[in-house]
């Protein structure tokens, strides 16, 4: 697929048999969970929760 140089792409993917998603925003940081709407507005909230390299699963929010 192409994109236009500079781009952002963000990427969720189901697991199959689950509810489970797991997001991977544009700055590599990576998150997992069963809420789309939740998902997305983390990854487009960007950078409120998470930053660029961040190691995955470290933007986990508590409760």
């Amino acid at each position: 697929m192409n994109r236009p140089p500079g781009a952002e792409v963000y990427r969720v993917d189901w697991t199959p048999g689950s509810d489970e998603l797991h997001g991977t925003c544009h700055c590599g940081a990576e998150r997992s969970g069963q809420d789309p709407v939740e998902m997305w507005e983390w990854m487009l909230g960007h950078p409120t929760g998470h930053s660029p390299g961040q190691a995955p699963g470290a933007a986990e929010e508590d409760g």
